[in-house]
């Protein structure tokens, strides 16, 4: 019989590189007061079991303390885990607790955040735009936690992609008035726990341990620094969470608590990515599990969603870090590759814990139906039923990317972007969905249109005044290149400004170019005037059908009118607006939300792929 994969750790416990000594307890602690009120923890020490004396329960468990009970000890396969399941009940107070062994243990119970859920967790709305950052490729802010004695990865080298370049929260704090004057609300950080892997570890993406924020980004003091930063300025912060698959230097992989924490497979199966067979009613059993329980990478094994430890240790992880941090809600890495049913629990815990809080997850899939499928938001007939709130909207991304770099024809250009947006029927509300460019596994969106101004403007505007939720990643706001060939690395350059070496310093207009300073005006203006505009943020959609390479849409509510008009075709375009008298009927002005100069309601010229968007007037 083949080995299962990984299994052999087994028999390297002696061998790990973390503190055997130590006893860990995760989640460290909980909260009075708690929705979830029943929490799983898993203590972690060299055999931990043997300090677990033999316990004996009534009906009711073990009274821990007043209101806190011991209602079951776990033994597992691996001697140097036990799982300890308490109940809290309502009355419980906040105080320290011993719990039953060898070693005096104690858990503490926490007062809980001011507000309860109100003053954090706030969520995320159409009123929003999202600034997504990977921070340590943002600013240094504090140079002294730019390598961490004994973390694997000792790398800082700002020459090359493959290393650390020393970016941190402090940076990202430092840079809060920029972000707001940007007209950035909300921040999206990708991940910010522990990555003590040996190499590229600048993307976040490969946990080592859930309860610590990587040190090299300044730590969880840092942390909570900058939220509070964030919400003082009346902005919100998102994290990125992980679910699906942890870094193979993670505590629990290095040191298994049980075969079957990890799927496994007789030798390395990595996923198929083939989304399709998660939904499809003609798929063959065998697609479906490799897509669901194959591995992202050899470096990133998968999570075992199934077995209850591991969704305890998970969800549990969730709640955990809105309390003890107070971000404002979750952007889910590779939501489709996870167990679905889980990441329903999941979802559902939080939102009953925080009814504000707001999830979006990475749905990197082709076609509206694929897409709609990961989401609440929509009106199949399928057994399924996501509880998830939005989702990346890849399919805009696709269309608008056409729109601007092919011909115009029946399904191609435009018009593959028109055909997108109109199977928005399949959503109950698509207005939830992140539209965006680019992110940090894509190619920069300026380099996508081949640097060409017009092209670039047409598609930021699109992106602050279509429907949804707009998404930048951050330097889009100036003239930033770069393309995931040969590697995703040169789409995670350094924000010029952000070292205090750098030469120039594009933070300050001072040291943008001309063409970074055309772009950054273009998108503030816009985004700025989003801000308070009903129609850009809460107003209905009407798009009209391109014709030769004219696309025009309307933002409209009961107290406002915005048009938009985009020419993608390779020649000036003289428009008349005879054909959208639907929605211009009752004006007679219009105002270039870009420019402020007001002119009568009539012909408009446009360059080719020039964009103009107008606030109509009576």
């Amino acid at each position: 019989m083949k080995k299962i994969f990984f299994a052999f750790l087994f028999s390297c416990i002696c061998l790990l590189t973390f503190a055997q000594d130590a006893t860990h307890f995760y989640p460290t602690h909980w909260w009075a007061g708690m929705k979830w009120n029943k929490i799983q923890v898993m203590v972690h020490g060299n055999h931990i079991s043997d300090s677990i004396p033999m316990v004996k329960m009534g009906s009711k468990g073990m009274t821990l303390a007043p209101g806190i009970s011991l209602t079951k000890i776990h033994r597992v396969e691996n001697p140097n885990y036990v799982f300890l399941d308490i109940t809290i009940a309502p009355n419980a107070k906040p105080g320290t607790f011993k719990l039953p062994s060898a070693n005096n243990w104690t858990y503490e119970l926490k007062p809980r955040r001011k507000g309860n859920g109100t003053e954090y967790a706030q969520g995320l709305n159409t009123r929003d735009l999202v600034y997504l950052i990977m921070p340590d490729r943002f600013s240094n802010g504090d140079e002294s936690n730019d390598r961490i004695p004994g973390m694997r990865d000792q790398s800082l080298n700002r020459d090359t992609v493959f290393n650390r370049h020393g970016g941190d929260l402090k940076g990202i704090q430092n840079h809060l008035d920029y972000l707001s004057d940007l007209g950035v609300t909300t921040l999206w950080l990708n991940p910010i726990i522990e990555n003590d892997m040996p190499n590229r570890t600048e993307h976040g993406y490969a946990f080592t341990n859930h309860y610590k924020v990587d040190p090299r980004l300044g730590g969880d003091n840092a942390y909570r620094e900058l939220i509070n930063a964030v919400h003082k300025k009346g902005m919100k912060i998102f994290q990125d969470a992980v679910y699906n698959h942890v870094g193979s230097y993670h505590f629990t992989v290095l040191d298994l608590p049980m075969k079957d924490w990890l799927h496994q497979w007789p030798k390395y199966t990595q996923t198929n990515y083939k989304d399709q067979a998660v939904f499809d009613p003609h798929a063959s059993e065998i697609d479906k599990k490799i897509m669901e329980d194959g591995w992202f990478t050899r470096e990133m094994p998968d999570l075992n969603q199934n077995n209850p430890y591991v969704a305890n240790f998970l969800i549990q992880h969730a709640l955990w870090t809105v309390e003890e941090f107070g971000i404002d809600g979750w952007r889910i890495d590779t939501y489709g590759y996870n167990d679905l049913p889980f990441m329903n629990r999941c979802n559902k815990a939080l939102t009953d814990e925080y009814p504000h809080i707001f999830n979006f997850g990475e749905t990197w899939v082709h076609g509206v139906p694929n897409q709609s499928y990961f989401c609440r938001n929509n009106y199949c007939d399928i057994s399924f039923k996501s509880n998830l709130q939005s989702v990346t909207d890849f399919q805009c991304l696709w269309g608008i990317t056409d729109a601007l770099t092919k011909d115009f024809g029946w399904t191609d250009g435009v018009n593959r972007l028109y055909t997108t947006l109109a199977q928005d029927f399949v959503y109950k509300d698509p207005t939830q969905n992140v539209i965006f460019l680019d992110n940090h596994d894509l190619s920069r969106f300026f380099s996508v249109v081949g640097e060409n101004m017009d092209k670039y403007l047409s598609g930021l505007t699109w992106l602050l005044t279509s429907r949804g939720i707009p998404q930048i990643y951050y330097g889009d706001e100036i003239a930033t290149t770069g393309t995931t060939q040969p590697t995703d690395g040169y789409v995670r350059l350094d924000f010029p400004g952000g070292w205090k070496s750098d030469p120039v310093n594009k933070f300050t207009i001072q040291g943008r170019t001309q063409k970074d300073q055309e772009i950054f005006q273009h998108f503030a203006t816009l985004a700025n005037f989003r801000k308070t505009s009903p129609a850009l943020t809460a107003g209905k959609l009407m798009q009209y059908a391109p014709e030769d390479g004219v696309y025009v849409y309307f933002r409209f509510s009961q107290k406002q009118t915005v048009m938009v008009i985009m020419n993608t075709s390779k020649e000036e375009k003289n428009i008349s607006l005879d054909r959208f008298t639907e929605r211009t009927n009752g004006f007679s002005k219009m105002k270039n939300i870009i420019t402020g100069e007001i002119y009568p309601l009539g012909k408009i010229s446009l360059k080719t792929y020039q964009s103009a968007v107008f606030e109509l007037l009576p």
